[in-house]
């Protein structure tokens, strides 16, 4: 394969559901593949579909939103390796560039003008036997980790990664959400307050602006 491909799922301009910049207008590019299979995964249509798009044509297209907020998502878009020249040559443009990995594979060599979102794999996915929690070494201050909550259980072992690896004070932020449609907003949201968790509750804002099975948004 050409140094310079990577295969596309989509690409597309909507607002940020999720991390500390939901609610701005932001450009996706999905890349195709994954390399775990989390049991609410909403996005399964990217595992094998997509194109080859040269990193020039890649910028090209997200130029033509003329948005500077640039979310890197999948699948999983460390599963290939010129992700890292796609983001590279952004940060070089000037966009503001975020990464959104499943946490399975390395991020050391992730730009560090990059925002990592992390996201570590609870129980209740079926892949949390799949975290590489050497990567949480790498993690930048800016960065941010995300936890997807299925279940108490889930919540409860959240706690404790929390404390194991000091992760409230190692980021800017830690991110909670609740697994569309199977924890209520409200349970979580009072099980955060009871224990005064000092991270941000969050919901896949997407979600409740469009249709939850729309896609490219």
């Amino acid at each position: 394969m050409d140094s310079q491909v990577l295969k596309i799922n989509e690409i597309f301009y909507s607002i940020q559901g999720e991390s500390t910049k939901a609610g701005l207008p932001c450009v996706f590019v999905r890349l195709t593949y994954c390399n775990i299979r989390c049991v609410y995964c909403d996005t399964e249509y990217a595992f094998y579909e997509g194109v080859d798009r040269t990193i020039e044509e890649i910028i090209s297209e997200v130029g033509s939103f003329g948005c500077k907020l640039v979310e890197i998502t999948g699948g999983e878009p460390l599963v290939q390796e010129n992700v890292h020249l796609l983001m590279n040559e952004l940060c070089s443009l000037g966009y503001e560039v975020m990464i959104e990995t499943g946490g399975s594979l390395p991020i050391e060599n992730i730009d560090k003008r990059v925002k990592v979102i992390m996201d570590l794999k609870t129980p209740y996915s079926k892949m949390d036997k799949k975290n590489r929690y050497e990567n949480i070494q790498y993690l930048k201050p800016t960065d941010e980790i995300k936890f997807v909550i299925g279940s108490r259980e889930d919540y409860d072992w959240t706690k404790e990664l929390l404390k194991k690896y000091d992760l409230l004070n190692k980021v800017e932020q830690v991110l909670l959400s609740p697994v569309f449609d199977k924890v209520e907003n409200l349970e979580l949201a009072e099980w955060i307050l009871k224990d005064k968790l000092n991270v941000r509750f969050q919901l896949q804002m997407h979600k409740y602006i469009w249709h939850p099975e729309t896609r490219g948004v």
